[in-house]
């Protein structure tokens, strides 16, 4: 656990170089104890470390390899993540995590408040990531932005 936090660590300080070697004895350690949700994990920062890298073909590898065994283990969140983080260069590539959990709440009917409260954010919080989603995503309502995630099977 203490790899895969270093990891994630330098990895969200901009260090994804420095990221891989870590987060690589990080997920032989959750294989070595037959974890694969774990593993599964540390592959999505691996992939997020081999952009940060330039390295394209290496993340896309990654992020099938995770999808895959939540797909086997029916991990659905993570499922919808790693798609999101793919480099098909689709627009639902840009979202944050935090802005694909907004959309899948927003998909699902809750209001901004209900969202607020399930995230526990603000209420300007969620306008503010619904206002970046529909940038990203190039819609202007949650009607188009719930159709779109159906669409792309992001929910």
């Amino acid at each position: 656990m203490s790899k895969t936090a270093d990891g994630a660590t330098l990895l969200a300080e901009g260090a994804g170089r420095a990221a891989l070697p870590v987060l690589r004895q990080a997920w032989s350690a959750w294989q070595g104890l037959e974890a694969p949700y774990e593993a599964a994990r540390v592959r999505v920062l691996m992939a997020r470390a081999c952009q940060q890298c330039d390295d394209p073909a290496s993340a896309e590898m990654e992020l099938d390899a995770a999808v895959w065994v939540f797909e086997q283990l029916g991990a659905a969140p993570d499922i919808a993540e790693a798609r999101v983080l793919s480099l098909t260069g689709a627009p639902e590539s840009a979202l944050t995590a935090r802005e694909l959990e907004v959309l899948q709440l927003v998909a699902s009917g809750l209001t901004n408040r209900a969202i607020a409260a399930e995230l526990i954010l603000s209420d300007k919080t969620v306008a503010r990531h619904l206002s970046n989603i529909f940038a990203k995503l190039d819609v202007s309502s949650r009607a188009a932005a719930t159709a779109y995630a159906y669409e792309h099977d992001l929910v």
